[in-house]
């Protein structure tokens, strides 16, 4: 039996999770609300990530555009997005919501941008 002690960040409130997991049987327990107890399970079980960084852009009236992945990816899989993201350049103009990079890391999980960026002037 494996013992887990972990914060829920689902809400403010920021409950105290201790979750436990017997073979194939996981208990969470310290949640207020069933939100804390997915989290709980899914964190010690298959943790995902949203994946957050910026992109050079060419020509823009700013120098990068912040992007995210459309959906969390698997823990494991951050830093292969992170190098795709890191091999990302994108030429102006650039609108929130354009996909920045497809299937990142062979995720398929999209790259998108979060902020839009008009061509400088």
């Amino acid at each position: 039996m494996e013992k887990y002690e972990l914060t829920c960040i689902q809400c403010p409130i920021g409950c105290p999770l201790s979750v436990t997991v017997d073979g194939q049987t996981v208990a969470v327990t310290g949640n207020t609300c069933p939100r804390g107890a997915i989290y709980g399970e899914k964190e010690v079980t298959a943790p995902t990530r949203t994946v957050t960084s910026t992109v050079p852009v060419t020509g823009g009236v700013i120098a990068r555009v912040s992007v995210k992945t459309a959906s969390d990816v698997a823990k494991g899989k951050v830093l292969e997005v992170m190098r795709a993201i890191r091999c990302a350049v994108v030429t102006a103009p650039v609108y929130s919501g354009d996909v920045i990079v497809t299937d990142a890391a062979g995720t398929g999980v999209d790259v998108i941008a979060t902020k839009t960026v008009l061509r400088r002037g």
